[in-house]
Parts: C-alpha cells; sequence; structure tokens
C-alpha cells in the first residue's frame, strides 16, 4: 500500500485472488444442483453479506474494503463489477450498511501478494482508527501466519472469513465465506431444498 490511506472504523482485507477462486469454484459447484448457469457475484452484495456476517449493524457505518492482488491478475472475473484497477479501485457504494469505500493494491516487484497482505494486516494493527477488522486470507497459503498475527493483535474486534474453520483455538470469530457467496450469486434458499 504505497499510498497512505486513513482507515476506517471497519475494514476489510480481502485476498482477491482467494475469493475470486472461492467464487468460481462455487459457481461451477453449484450451477448443475440449482440446474440453471449462475451468473457472476453482485460484489456489492458479497460484499455486505461478508460485512452481516462479522457482525456490523445496518446504518450509517463506514466501511473501507482493500483488495491485494497478485501482479498481472487484472480483474476478478467471478464478480461483476470486476476490474480491479478502473472498478474496484478508489471508489464508493452507499448501501443498507452505508458507505463502502473501495481499494485495490498489487505488490510492488519486492514483494510476494502475501508479503503485501500481512504487512496491510500490521498496518491495521497498528492503526488507531481501524477498530472492526474482517480479513479474508488465502486459506491454502499463508493462514496459519494469519492467525498468528491476530493471536497478537489488541483492542480490535476480528473476523476471519474462509472455507474451513481453524483446526486450533483462535483469538478471534470465524466466519463461513460460502454463505455470503451463496447470496451474492443469487442462490435461493428453496433451490437447494430440493429433495431433502
Amino acid at each position: 500500500m504505497e499510498k497512505k490511506i486513513k482507515f476506517a472504523p471497519t475494514v476489510m482485507l480481502i485476498d482477491a485472488c482467494y475469493l475470486n477462486r472461492v467464487v468460481n469454484d462455487m459457481r461451477r459447484h453449484f450451477s448443475p444442483i440449482v440446474g440453471r448457469e449462475l451468473p457472476r457475484a453482485d460484489l456489492a452484495v458479497l460484499l455486505e453479506c461478508m460485512a452481516l456476517d462479522a457482525g456490523v449493524q445496518t446504518g450509517d457505518n463506514e466501511i473501507q474494503s482493500i483488495f491485494i492482488y497478485e501482479s498481472g491478475m487484472g480483474e476478478m472475473d467471478g464478480c461483476t463489477p470486476s476490474d480491479l484497477d478502473k472498478e474496484l479501485n478508489n471508489v464508493a457504494f452507499k448501501g443498507e450498511l452505508g458507505e463502502v469505500a473501495l481499494y485495490a493494491y498489487q505488490p510492488s516487484e519486492m514483494a510476494t501478494h502475501e508479503e503485501l497482505f500481512l504487512e496491510s494486516l500490521q498496518l491495521l494493527n497498528e492503526s488507531k482508527e481501524a477498530v472492526r477488522l474482517i480479513v479474508v486470507p488465502d486459506e491454502e497459503g499463508y493462514v496459519e501466519k494469519v492467525y498468528k498475527k491476530v493471536a497478537d493483535m489488541k483492542g480490535k474486534e476480528i473476523t476471519v472469513l474462509g472455507m474451513n474453520p481453524p483446526q486450533k483455538d483462535c483469538a478471534c470469530r470465524f466466519e463461513m465465506l460460502g454463505f455470503a457467496v451463496l447470496q451474492a450469486l443469487g442462490i435461493r434458499g428453496e433451490e437447494l431444498a430440493i429433495g431433502s
């Protein structure tokens, strides 16, 4: 994060590569189950559902979503809008939860996107403004490093969203990312209740 930004009280730190992979995997998996082609996930709905799952109440909240992505990724092709540079950087939308500002960062040539994610988490830890952190790390990559960092954080309300609960006790709340993705894909509960 070369440019210094003032953090909001609620910050979502999202590994865009991981989130996009989960969305596309779920689209492929659930399309035959519901018997229709699933659209790209509505990113605004996805972000709001993730925030609600993490305990954010409807109202006039100030929320920042920070996407960290690999150099050359360009877009989150499982979501709409999708262009990380043009549509998901330095923009905002208003919804049921208040204003959600979006920023997207890729690492410089000297760092990996994992290093940028962990460095960003450290900056959030040091921030006085950011009180509630909603973290979506790569579960197949560096999630254990995130849990280790979170264990040392004080004075923050932290929720990690993922597809697999932590193997051992962690110093944060865990919520299933899949529920928010299902909502953002427009899958209704009754579509999943067929045959049960």
